[in-house]
């Protein structure tokens, strides 16, 4: 695929299925009166691709022997998951309202006690060594299963996210896709000021990596890159998804104040709302 890069990813349109997940999403998070609003919101269409159009799964069998595995490695996001993952059926719609409350079982961060969920997540930097052990089984196995891996683009300050590059780099691993939440916005700065990434794309590809990059707000250009061959054989991929944390609410965009809200009211939820044209 041609790679494009939109620099203003706040431009780009959101079709009524990508607002009506994000309201889902407020929804949840304003039920539970707390949560992270702005790295849910910039995960949407990535996720929403992964299910819809790329991933083999059957939430009817979560634990089919042949489904491709997904971990959400930027665990902090898990409201997005929870929203795809209750949509597809892996479990009942009702648990959503029960996020963050004893007599349920959505947390904070996923955990593999919940239906489609692989493993837990939320201490960053765990996700891609993880699925690198599992792109290396499914191929001992020889399966065609497939390994995808959601990372926050802070979260590649961890060193262990590149000694696991590295290793997916020696092995070769083609069942291997990393994603990247590349919003620029960590939880107190952004990634320029707390420790620049770029060249990005350029790192992966030094690891032994195919890389490109795409407007991760672009449905169409998310499945393009996904469905296109990844370039050289037998190498893993990473798609640098260039994404806007907060998007669909112009004042939570680029807004770190809404990274996490631990006291979530009546009036701010409706202003979210309102911004993503609930009626």
């Amino acid at each position: 695929m041609s790679e494009v890069v939109v620099t203003d990813r706040s431009a780009t349109a959101l079709d009524e299925r990508s607002l009506d997940l994000r309201r889902t999403i407020v929804r949840v998070l304003g039920a539970a009166g707390r949560g992270h609003l702005g790295a849910s919101l910039s995960l949407v269409e990535i996720l929403r691709v992964l299910f819809d159009d790329v991933m083999r799964y059957d939430p009817r069998n979560p634990k089919w022997s042949g489904r491709d595995r997904l971990i959400l490695s930027k665990g902090h996001g898990c409201v997005a998951l929870y929203v795809l993952l209750a949509e597809k059926g892996f479990f009942p719609m009702e648990e959503l309202w029960k996020f963050c409350r004893f007599d349920g079982i959505l947390g904070g961060h996923p955990d593999p006690k919940i239906p489609g969920v692989e493993c837990a997540t939320g201490s960053l930097g765990h996700g891609l060594p993880i699925a690198v052990g599992m792109a290396v089984n499914a191929r001992y196995e020889r399966s065609g299963r497939r390994v995808f891996v959601v990372l926050g683009d802070g979260e590649c300050n961890e060193g262990s996210v590149w000694e696991a590059a590295l290793s997916a780099g020696k092995h070769k691993l083609d069942n291997l896709t990393a994603l990247v939440d590349y919003n620029r916005q960590q939880s107190y700065g952004s990634t320029h000021e707390v420790l620049e990434l770029e060249p990005f794309a350029d790192k992966w590809r030094s690891y032994g990596f195919n890389a490109v990059e795409v407007d991760g707000h672009d449905v169409a250009a998310l499945r393009d890159a996904l469905a296109s061959p990844a370039g050289d054989a037998n190498k893993p991929r990473a798609v640098i998804c260039h994404t806007v944390k907060g998007k669909g609410v112009p004042f939570a965009e680029h807004n770190p104040a809404w990274h996490h809200k631990s006291r979530l009211k009546d009036d701010d939820v409706q202003a979210l709302l309102g911004a993503l044209g609930n009626v």
